[in-house]
């Protein structure tokens, strides 16, 4: 018996005999609307913000089209909702978004206390700060009694505060509505410091007056910043989905499908991704609640995982972050996936 059929008669055993949870509530409502409600950062380069058309261009925003593409058909079909931090969790457990990409961190107090999930990591990412060029700051440690810009309803100044209590220092927290307002802040000479997650500040960086080198951003990282995609924590089928969204994405890489080339693997039926029994497809396709080829879609609508880092936050990129743990556990990184059989 060949694998394929030896799995789909698996799944279609486990569907027969395991109870139906019909609570697909948000997977449902995106469907029967015909449109993904996705909430992203408030103007942030590289992650969320519109372009002079007023299209919506980055990470986060790929990453919606990439959900729309798999659950609708269309990348096209999202709503984008820009949010401050303070608003990204009201925003989805009133139903105002369906899912939230708006930078992130995934804590344990999040998941318990929120009642929300977190389907896997979408950038690694770490606290760090960002300094005047001209100042004499080499290191955190050098911070000492100086005044810092944070953002509110953040993780970060709790962080900050903790970290410098442990080294013996201390510092002055300013805590401002936004990025944009603590960037300006620092730029202004409020503070002497800027502290966010290190993509966030590159991002900032490059509207510094007088250009990005006036700037900088210290080397040293004070934590850990897992980012990921959240969802309401009452639809779990939703959570699969986007979990295996963001799954497909880092396949796609390992297996070396790209947007220019995905249609000619897929007639090509060789890569070991892509070449699936069809009735196994659809069976699992019926198991997440959407149509088959949803993650070919996907992927034709963005591309891998590395090109959709790549264009908007790395080297093809006015940011120009390298990937360092963001690249595929092949290349000593820590992205991978868990398998599709």
């Amino acid at each position: 018996m060949k694998l394929a059929v030896h799995c789909a008669a698996l799944l279609a055993l486990m569907l027969a005999i395991l109870p139906r949870v019909e609570s697909a509530e948000v997977l449902n409502g995106v469907k029967s609307r015909g449109q993904l409600r996705c909430g992203v950062s408030e103007d942030i380069p590289g992650f969320a913000e519109r372009d002079g058309n007023g299209y919506w261009r980055g990470l986060e925003a790929d990453f919606c089209r990439a959900v729309a593409a798999a659950v609708l058909n269309d990348p096209e079909k999202v709503e984008f909702v820009p949010l401050q931090t303070t608003a990204r969790f009201p925003a989805l457990q009133t139903r105002r978004v369906d899912l939230l990409l708006a930078n992130t961190t995934w804590t344990l107090t999040r998941e318990a206390v929120l009642r929300v999930r977190f389907p896997g990591v979408l950038l690694y990412d770490g606290q760090g700060f960002m300094v005047a060029a001209a100042a004499k700051v080499a290191k955190p440690a050098d911070l000492d009694g100086a005044t810092i810009c944070v953002e509110k309803g953040t993780t970060h100044q709790r962080t900050l505060e903790a970290y410098f209590k442990a080294n013996g220092q201390s510092v002055k927290p300013l805590p401002m509505a936004s990025a944009q307002k603590a960037a300006a802040a620092l730029f202004a000479g409020q503070c002497q410091a800027y502290t966010a997650d290190s993509g966030e500040l590159a991002a900032m960086r490059l509207r510094a007056p007088g250009g990005s080198a006036s700037f900088v951003i210290l080397p040293e990282r004070i934590s850990r910043e897992p980012i990921s995609p959240v969802v309401w924590g009452g639809d779990p089928e939703w959570a699969t989905v986007i979990r295996w969204v963001l799954n497909m994405l880092i396949l796609g890489e390992e297996y070396g499908v790209t947007r220019d080339r995905v249609d000619e693997e897929v007639k090509g039926n060789r890569n070991p991704l892509l070449r699936q029994d069809p009735y196994e497809g659809k069976i699992i396709a019926q198991a997440l609640g959407i149509e088959p080829q949803w993650g070919i879609r996907a992927l034709r609508a963005v591309g891998n995982y590395g090109e959709v880092y790549e264009r908007n936050i790395g080297r093809d990129s006015p940011l120009k972050i390298e990937r360092g743990l963001n690249r595929l556990w092949l290349h000593g990184g820590l992205h991978y996936s868990p398998a599709i059989e």
